[in-house]
C-alpha cells in the first residue's frame, strides 16, 4: 500500500515529454519525500502500469494526451469514477497503453483504491520534437495540482 506517482511518456516525443519531466520535478520534491511517494517516469505500457498500481492507495499520473482540446488545455480523471475514452492516451508504440489498462483494471476490479490521472493536451508528438509552450504551461500548474491530492489524501 502506498502512494505512488507515475509520469507517463516519452521523453523523446514533444509533447509526451510533459509526464516524465513532471515525475523529474516531482521527484525531489520536499512534500513528495515527506509524504513517501514513489515517483517514477513510464512509458506507459500497460500490463506493466497495472501492476504498479494494483495494490497502492493512491496513484496520479500525468500524460499526454490528445482528444481534440486547445493546445494545453488540462483535463482530470478520476478512473474510479469516470471511464477512459479509448485512444485518449495513445501516443506511444504500445497497443494496450493507459486507458485500456484503467478499463482491464476496472473490469478486474484490481483498480487502486483512488487513481487520478491527469491528461495535458498535446499536438506535437514527432520523435525529436520540443514540448510546446501551451504543454510546458500546463505542466508547471499540474505540478501544483498532484501535490495538492497527495497532501489531501
Amino acid at each position: 500500500m502506498g502512494f505512488l506517482f507515475l509520469g507517463v511518456g516519452n521523453r523523446n516525443r514533444g509533447d509526451d515529454a510533459v509526464g516524465p519531466m513532471v515525475a523529474e520535478a516531482l521527484a525531489d520534491n520536499e512534500d513528495m519525500r515527506r509524504l513517501s511517494v514513489e515517483v517514477l517516469d513510464h512509458s506507459g505500457e500497460g500490463v506493466s502500469l497495472m501492476d504498479l498500481w494494483r495494490d497502492t492507495d493512491l496513484t496520479v499520473i500525468v500524460d499526454a494526451m490528445k482528444s481534440g482540446a486547445k493546445i494545453g488545455t488540462l483535463r482530470r480523471f478520476d478512473a474510479n469514477a469516470d471511464r477512459l475514452i479509448a485512444g485518449t492516451f495513445r501516443y506511444s508504440s504500445h497497443l494496450f497503453g493507459l486507458s485500456e489498462a484503467v478499463e482491464m483494471s476496472r473490469a478486474m476490479k484490481r483498480l487502486p483504491k483512488s487513481l487520478i490521472i491527469y491528461g495535458i493536451e498535446g499536438i506535437e508528438f514527432s520523435f525529436g520534437a520540443s514540448l510546446s509552450p501551451e504543454v510546458e504551461a500546463a505542466m508547471h500548474e499540474v505540478k501544483d495540482m498532484v501535490l495538492k491530492d497527495f497532501i489531501n489524501a
